[in-house]
Order: structure tokens, then C-alpha cells, then sequence
């Protein structure tokens, strides 16, 4: 698995023990997320490798939980969130609604 995209993520100028806190202090470090040019890569590594704690992509153990709960069907959610991605950057989303 190719994780070179752990040297572009905000998270790399904290301590790792910010990431991996419990109750309010979870939202301090999602927070860190916002605006991560490697959120998506983060967030499918850690939905397809079931890391089972600390905050990844911006979420929090329960919420990735409850989204495997919701979405048991997928298979790579590398796939799923790079073709998300994509879509967004081309303009999909806005262009659809143009024609709609």
C-alpha cells in the first residue's frame, strides 16, 4: 500500500497522541482535518484498513464505524473517495446541476 501521502497531511506537524484522544478533545483534532489536502487518502486508509482508533480523514472511530455499518457493500474505499474526488475537482457536481 502506498502511503506517501502521510508526508502531505496537517497532522504531521502534531504529536501523534493529539490524534488519538477521547470525548471533546476529538473535535480539536477533526478539526486539524478541515482543509488537509489528503483527507480523502487518510480517511480510506483508515475505512479500509478498520483502524479501530483515533481521528482519520476527520472522523472519529464511531463515526468511521457507523459509516462501515451503513455502507457494508464497499469494497475499497480508496476507490469509492479518489472517484468522489475526482468528480468534485472536474466540475461534476456543478455541472450536473446546470443541466438539471
Amino acid at each position: 500500500m502506498d502511503e506517501r501521502w502521510m508526508m502531505s497531511g496537517l497532522c504531521r506537524t502534531v504529536q501523534a497522541d493529539d490524534l488519538f484522544v477521547e470525548g471533546a478533545a476529538q473535535n480539536q483534532a477533526k478539526a486539524l482535518c478541515t482543509g488537509c489536502p489528503v483527507r480523502a487518502e487518510c480517511l480510506a486508509h483508515a475505512l479500509d484498513g478498520r483502524i479501530e482508533h483515533g481521528v482519520w480523514g476527520g472522523m472519529t472511530e464511531r463515526e468511521r464505524r457507523a459509516l462501515l455499518k451503513r455502507r457494508p457493500t464497499v469494497r475499497s474505499w480508496a476507490g469509492l473517495l479518489d472517484a468522489a474526488k475526482r468528480h468534485h475537482e472536474s466540475g461534476g457536481a456543478s455541472s450536473r446541476r446546470a443541466s438539471a
